[in-house]
């Protein structure tokens, strides 16, 4: 019996001790574990967007860059908030629409991904998104946000503290911390998740119309996070539920359908 008492205790003991090493690890290293912030930047040269230009604005103790075009007179301008993998560049195909359409669009890389340099955390994306906000105010035309997946939070944010036209959502999550313990349940994230962007909770105070687009074959963001975020909104519009889209799906299954008639009604509000 004391044999098999110790044997049961050497294995109490290992176990826990595993467990504490990936607990451990994934706090020291869960920011290069949520963030995908590799990858190519395009040339604005290289895109269909000869009237537009590249940009540097002043956040923090550094800058974000990005590509601003101003609209068609009369037209709202669109502020852009990128998506967790790569840069902002690569969607260029988007902001090409977003012109050929008479709107205007600023785009940009949060401090620390592809074209913007600096540390990347949540209180350094959340300041950048307000500065271009700002920024693209400046110009005094009507603004419209769009946030796609990652971009989802310093959106909802940024609408929750200024006045915009509306607010268009793209594979949002609830919270990052909602899909970090969908995707890790045997795994404490929410006493160690240090970057968890409350959705959920920054929803609450926006009053701007809300159009929410998810696909139901998203296997990185679940679609009832989308349900639940539009569920939460207190000025409801659209809720675009894609059947078989996946997380990167919604602008070749025509999102743009759903977004360009959801702007129109919110200008015209």
């Amino acid at each position: 019996m004391k044999l098999l008492r110790r044997i049961l205790v050497t294995l109490v003991i290992v176990v826990f001790a595993a467990y504490a090493g990936v607990v451990g690890y994934m706090y020291v290293n869960q920011r290069a574990l949520q963030y995908d912030a590799k990858g190519e930047v395009f040339n604005l040269a290289d895109a269909a967007l000869p009237d537009a230009e590249n940009i540097a604005v002043p956040s923090g103790d550094g800058v974000v860059n990005g590509w601003y075009q101003a609209p068609r007179a009369g037209m709202p301008l669109i502020v852009y908030y990128k998506g967790n993998s790569g840069s902002f560049t690569k969607e260029h195909e988007r902001y090409e629409q977003f012109v050929a359409d008479g709107y205007g669009f600023v785009a940009f890389d949060y401090r620390g991904f592809p074209a913007s340099p600096g540390v990347i955390s949540q209180d350094g994306i959340l300041e950048d998104a307000t500065t271009v906000y700002d920024w693209a105010a400046a110009k005094g035309v009507p603004i419209l946000i769009w946030g796609r997946s990652l971009g989802s939070g310093p959106s909802t944010y940024v609408a929750s503290v200024r006045e915009a036209k509306g607010l268009l959502l793209e594979t949002p999550f609830l919270s990052a911390v909602t899909v970090a313990g969908e995707r890790y349940p045997f795994l404490p994230v929410a006493l160690v998740m240090a970057d968890q962007f409350p959705v959920n909770e920054w929803i609450l105070n926006v009053d701007e119309p809300v159009l929410v687009a998810h696909g139901t074959g998203d296997t990185t963001i679940d679609v009832s996070n989308g349900e639940r975020v539009h569920a939460l909104a207190p000025n409801k519009d659209e809720l675009w539920i894609e059947r078989g889209a996946g997380h990167s799906d919604l602008w070749d299954r025509g999102i743009w359908g759903h977004a360009k008639p959801f702007f129109e009604r919110a200008v015209s509000n």
